[in-house]
């Protein structure tokens, strides 16, 4: 049988960590890509403990020559999931320029790096799955974070266009409150506000992102592309965003 290769980046913890796991499940030889490279070595061997085909590497994604470097001595990617990314609060009349700067940086122009060299050797069928964000549809206190996801979306759709000849599908995901280690660093008080925000009640799972990549990364999804998936109990269908 023909391995099948996935890449996820930030992968060794909270959404990217689930999305590895749920897509080495799903048959996919992986490779865990992590700024932490100790933790993505810890987290890999655990899951190859477990039978599954999970391999760490290491790489700075803002480094584009390094990225570049790593895909081309990998095998070409049927998947590639960018999920990494930063986040920070930042009241509107504090965010800079440099706020901006580092946000898109990491949140969009590595997203670029990555997908433009990993579809350069891909083959028709190969999916880019683009963690995005709801808050991409405004937030307060984010407006660098609001903005940089807003360009992924742009992005994601305008690439799909152009990859779309080559049967290459491109698509986003946008969560909503996910119970991530960012959420879980939040008092109890803040946590349980935001919650009460959420018409669910509670925060999703990483898991419900990961099975949401599983259903992009799927060839049951071929004729799909260039779509945005929000995955955030309903947050998007109303109300404040905040």
């Amino acid at each position: 049988m023909t391995l099948r290769y996935a890449l996820v980046t930030g992968g060794a913890s909270g959404m990217g960590r689930a999305t590895v796991e749920r897509l080495a499940r799903d048959g996919f030889a992986v490779f865990m890509l992590d700024r932490n490279v100790p933790l993505a070595e810890a987290e890999s061997a655990t899951l190859r403990e477990q039978g599954l085909d999970v391999t760490a590497r290491g790489v700075d994604i803002t480094d584009e020559a390094a990225v570049k470097a790593l895909l081309a001595e990998l095998p070409a990617l049927t998947v590639l999931v960018n999920n990494a990314g930063i986040f920070d609060e930042r009241p509107f009349a504090e965010a800079s320029a440099d706020d901006f700067r580092r946000m898109y940086e990491i949140n969009t122009i590595a997203v670029h790096t990555l997908t433009q060299a990993a579809t350069a050797r891909m083959q028709a069928g190969g999916k880019v799955v683009i963690i995005a964000s709801r808050a991409y549809l405004g937030a307060r206190n984010h407006v660098h974070y609001v903005a940089s996801k807003a360009a992924v979306v742009g992005y994601t759709r305008a690439v799909a266009m152009e990859l779309a000849p080559r049967d290459i599908s491109v698509n986003a995901i946008a969560p909503g409150l996910i119970d991530t280690p960012l959420l879980q660093s939040l008092t109890p008080e803040r946590r349980k506000a935001q919650e009460a925000l959420q018409p669910t009640g509670r925060a999703g799972r990483p898991e419900d992102v990961a099975n949401a990549v599983a259903f992009f990364a799927s060839p049951l999804t071929d004729f799909v592309t260039g779509q945005v998936l929000f995955v955030d109990g309903g947050k998007s269908l109303g109300g404040s965003y905040s």
